[in-house]
């Protein structure tokens, strides 16, 4: 009976840790439709109806980011919102295109981990554990063809450390891997977190904190 019951809650963990991920497809494809009108609910967005699926619905260009802004660097996401045709598919990708000093500031994509190869340049690239991982740190300078995972959940950034320009190719786990950057998560959230909070959590006093949420917190995803 003992055996049963381990069996039973190994079967319980591995059906909730594969619950968390985007679910298999259960078609060769559903594309993501605005209009519900004749459109099946599948997987967080309405499926078009396969007889009107064109080759453009799984089609997108991808140009070059604008790096002319206060970071350097900007990443061109390839989500389901921009490719339907990854509407079940659990996958995605973004473009990140990088000034010299250009940065991908610190953030996390909650649904998915990151897997990047450098197309060109020299990036210096990390995460951060959890906390009951000690938070380590785990860094490496990247250059062209070289490839780096960032697991799921996990903040992460990169730094064009060449004396070019530089860009790379993210793929990612999940058709809407979802990102938070995490200095405009704290100090351009609206409405602005507590001071209170904030002085407390970064043991900083009050005038810190208001000179941070006055800053202008540009976002680099688009």
């Amino acid at each position: 009976m003992k055996v049963v019951y381990f069996l039973v809650a190994i079967l319980a963990l591995t059906s909730s840790v594969a619950s968390a991920y985007d679910p298999s497809p259960l078609q060769d494809f559903c594309v993501a439709l605005n209009d519900t009108k004749n459109a099946v609910f599948v997987n967080g967005k309405f499926c078009k109806d396969p007889k009107l699926v064109k080759a453009e619905d799984f089609f997108r260009h991808v140009h070059a980011g604008n790096t002319s802004n206060p970071l350097g660097a900007q990443v061109t996401q390839v989500f389901v919102d921009q490719l339907p045709g990854l509407n079940t598919l659990g996958v995605s990708l973004a473009r990140i295109d990088f000034a010299p000093k250009g940065l991908n500031p610190p953030h996390i994509h909650h649904r998915g981990t990151e897997i990047l190869i450098v197309i060109e340049g020299t990036l210096y690239v990390g995460f951060v554990t959890s906390n009951q991982d000690n938070n380590r740190l785990f860094t490496k300078v990247l250059n062209k063809g070289d490839v780096f995972v960032f697991p799921i959940g996990l903040i992460h950034f990169q730094l064009n450390v060449g004396y070019g320009n530089a860009m790379a190719i993210a793929a990612l786990s999940s058709q809407s891997p979802g990102t938070i950057t995490i200095a405009n998560a704290l100090f351009n959230a609206t409405p602005p977190i507590s001071t209170e909070v904030l002085t407390k959590a970064f043991q900083v006093d009050k005038s810190t904190i208001a000179y941070l949420q006055k800053q202008f917190w540009y976002n680099n995803n688009n």
